[in-house]
């Protein structure tokens, strides 16, 4: 069993400074330098290519995130239009950060006359590994948790944090962590394709690398309790999945070798 103590890491002249934002940030200039290496040893990119297309996925995932999720929730946001700049309240997407990302690589890559095949490639590599580290900021949240368990490694939820039909209940799954271990798994096979030299084609990699995480996120969705948006009852995270991994598979499947 194991819990989050606290949200905030540290106070600094009377500012809270949050666990999320800090690991949020670990994430993003690992997975940035990370791809940053890969991009120079495996796609003769040159030296902080990567680094200097970090801002343009940040930005623009970051948008995406927030209008990803408005978009879900839209009847509350109609309401308070407001509030859709308040992202400090919380209420992001990663499939959304997945599309708005996709649009700052494609910008980046038309300025810079490179491949955006390659670096959709490159920054797949990257993202896997700062989703992993990532995760662990929805632990010090208290978010991102399934449904009631008693196994060894349950996670304790405060009664503030519970939804309202678990309020009674003390000891959940920890999603955050099982899709965290997933993420480094899906980073493990991506450096293994690289290394092995599987990766034959440019696309291919991310192409995989969409296909993998959906698979991922599919499983960990069916566990968690706190889904943005349902369609008959199976989140909207599950269906956007499954579109993801047919989509991509055909494109894998028929793109010439």
């Amino acid at each position: 069993m194991f819990a989050s103590h606290s949200q905030i890491l540290c106070t600094i002249f009377g500012v809270n400074i949050y666990f999320y934002g800090v690991i949020l940030a670990l994430a993003i200039v690992a997975g940035t330098f990370v791809s940053d290496y890969f991009g120079q040893k495996f796609f003769d990119l040159k030296k902080e290519t990567i680094i200097d297309l970090a801002p343009y996925l940040v930005i623009f995932g970051i948008i995406g995130a927030r209008l990803y999720y408005c978009i879900l929730n839209y009847s509350f946001y109609l309401r308070f239009p407001t509030e859709i700049l308040a992202i400090r309240h919380g209420g992001i997407s990663i499939h959304g950060a997945i599309f708005g990302g996709l649009v700052g690589l494609i910008i980046f890559a038309k300025r810079r006359k490179i491949s955006i095949a390659k670096l959709c490639d490159v920054s797949a590599i990257g993202l896997a590994l700062a989703q992993s580290i990532g995760r662990w900021g929805n632990f010090f949240n208290s978010e991102a948790f399934g449904t009631p368990t008693n196994l060894p490694w349950k996670l304790y939820i405060a009664p503030q944090y519970r939804p309202i039909p678990y309020q009674d209940v003390n000891y959940f799954h920890p999603t955050f962590l099982y899709e965290s271990i997933l993420d480094l798994a899906i980073f493990g096979i991506l450096v293994l394709i690289l290394k092995k030299d599987w990766n034959k084609k440019q696309g291919n990699l991310a192409l995989i690398y969409l296909i993998l995480y959906s698979v991922a996120r599919i499983c960990v969705e069916t566990l968690r309790i706190d889904s943005v948006r349902d369609i008959f009852g199976i989140p909207v995270a599950i269906f956007v999945s499954i579109c993801i991994i047919v989509v991509s598979s055909i494109a894998l499947i028929t793109r010439k070798s």
